[in-house]
Order: C-alpha cells, then structure tokens, then sequence
C-alpha cells in the first residue's frame, strides 16, 4: 500500500491522539473549562467535533471536577443550540444552508425537516441530543422549522445534561482504570469515536 494511503488512514487516529495528549496535559488549568465550554458551544451549531473528548480528559484527568465540567459542557451545548436555532429560523438562506452544504448532508437535512414537520420531531431533538447524531442539523433544523422555542429549550437541555453528566460520571466513579484502558486500547477507541461519529449522520441519511 503507497505511504501516503497508509498517512492518509492514520491521519484521523494521530490527530485524535494529539488532540487527547495535548487535552491531558493542560486538562487540570482554567483554560481546559473555558475550551470545553466553547467546544460544546460550538458543536451545537457548526463544529464537526463532540467536546466528550475533552470533558473524557478533563474528568479523567481531575475527577473532582465532574459536576463542573459536565454543567460547564451542558450549558456551553444548550447555548449554542439557541444560535443553531436562531441560524435555523432567521439566516437559514445565508448561514444555515452553507453549514449543511459543508457537510455535504442536503439529503440528510430533508429527512430532518420532513421529521421536525411531521409528529416525531420533538423526539428526534432529544435523541439527537443525547446521542451521537449529529446535533448541529437537529438544532439548526428546529429553527428552520420552527419548533416552538418553549419545547426546544427544555428537551435540549435534558438530553445534553443526561449525556455529559453520565459520561462525567462514569468517569468520575471508574476515571483511573478508564483512563488506563483508553490510554492502552487508543487505536481502537479513536476507531469506535470515528464510527459513532459516521454513524450519527448514517442514521439521518436511513431515516
């Protein structure tokens, strides 16, 4: 196999091995909160990486800061998921569209819409929140489709609380042996974040 196939294969495991390497060696600093919060901030709206990553390292890091962490990256979700709301329902031709182009996920982006606009979408926001469909095309789509902001709040909120306090726990409760086991198995759990993270917009594209 050419060098630059087997490179190019490697390319996503190297970066999420720095990312980890670099996250677990400031994880114990303020800075660490502040880039947690502005990572979830923005993954509800644009950004294609989940902050579990860092708030793993973080917790796994200092288990102490579990409850910070996981409401640090539960309100940094939820407040970027009001942007992705406002981008669905006010600049959807300017902003909104471009992001879905971006990802190249028209198809993915009308199956959304066709669920938002039919009986399952408040349902569909809650499992995309506490899930690894992608929540950027869930938040953006409610805004587009004008989901009453009442009920969008609240779900959003439960569903990303629910998600990053039970992975915040778990750490918190097995963090050293979590941290052994990851450190030990890296290749294969950068393989199983890739997959889930492929997963969350195969899921949309077969709905």
């Amino acid at each position: 196999m050419p060098n630059a196939i087997v490179s190019a294969l490697n390319a996503p495991r190297r970066w999420l091995r720095w990312l980890y390497d670099w996250t677990m060696h400031w994880a114990e600093t303020p800075q660490s909160m502040v880039a947690l919060f502005l990572i979830a901030f923005a993954e509800s709206s644009f950004f294609p990486v989940p902050p579990d990553v860092l708030l793993i390292a973080i917790v796994a890091a200092a288990p102490s800061k579990w409850l910070k962490a996981a409401g640090l990256c539960t309100l940094g979700s939820v407040l970027g998921a009001m942007l992705g709301y406002g981008i669905g329902s006010v600049f959807m031709a300017a902003v909104g569209q471009p992001i879905v182009d971006f990802y190249h996920a028209q198809r993915s982006w009308d199956k959304v819409v066709e669920l938002y606009n039919g009986t399952w979408g408040v349902w569909f926001l809650a499992g995309a929140a506490f899930t690894p469909i992608p929540y950027k095309v869930a938040t953006i789509a409610a805004g587009a489709t004008h989901m009453p902001f009442a009920a969008f709040v609240p779900v959003s909120a439960l569903g990303r609380a629910g998600r990053f306090f039970l992975v915040a726990g778990i750490l918190r409760l097995f963090g050293a042996p979590v941290r052994r086991t990851l450190e030990k198995n890296f290749d294969a759990a950068a393989l199983l974040f890739l997959i889930l993270l492929l997963g969350g917009f195969l899921v949309i594209r077969l709905l």
